[in-house]
């Protein structure tokens, strides 16, 4: 037998954003699309440049943020994302900028 996924089941998502993503709106906008899709969790500037996103939530709508990340359409320019996915381990409320 293979190995069943479920879509909805809940999943917590760090992905690393690599480019021009500081200083460019881009924590704000991945606020937004992060609570457009009901996750939980935050984004954060790190030293070395990058932005880190951690959110929980189900896995379907984990995937289509790390899409929105990905995509064109976020400010800035995004020239790589690493993702880490795991097991959802609660506790975070609201979505912060940090």
């Amino acid at each position: 037998m293979g190995v069943v996924t479920v879509q909805n089941e809940s999943v917590r998502l760090t992905a690393w954003v690599s480019g021009r993503v500081q200083g460019v709106g881009f924590r704000w906008w991945t606020r937004c699309r992060a609570l457009e899709l009901g996750l939980v969790g935050s984004a954060r500037n790190l030293a070395d440049g990058r932005v880190e996103v951690v959110a929980e939530g189900p896995k379907d709508h984990c995937e289509q943020l790390l899409s929105a990340l990905r995509s064109s359409a976020s400010p800035g320019s995004v020239d790589r994302v690493v993702e880490r996915w795991a097991q959802a381990q609660g506790g975070l409320h609201g979505f912060d900028e940090l």
